[in-house]
């Protein structure tokens, strides 16, 4: 399994953008993301670091691995 360190919002968001994901806007800090087929919805803040257990939560929510997200990195 690879490593999340040091991954911002913004790299993070372009990287949902890749797998498929929809953005549907921005609440406050954080950008929406949603994928027909999918019930979850994707709240990513945009912080300069994105805490790796917060976006390894993001990850398994948007029914992906840890690895598939590293290579559309």
């Amino acid at each position: 399994m690879g490593t999340l360190a040091n991954i911002s919002g913004k790299e993070a968001v372009k990287t949902f953008l890749r797998a498929g994901w929809v953005r549907e806007g921005q609440t406050g800090s954080h950008v929406i993301l949603t994928k027909d087929g999918h019930r979850a919805t994707l709240s990513i803040p945009q912080h300069r670091e994105v805490k790796p257990g917060t976006l390894r939560g993001i990850i398994r929510a948007a029914e992906m691995t840890v690895d598939q997200f590293i290579e559309l990195l």
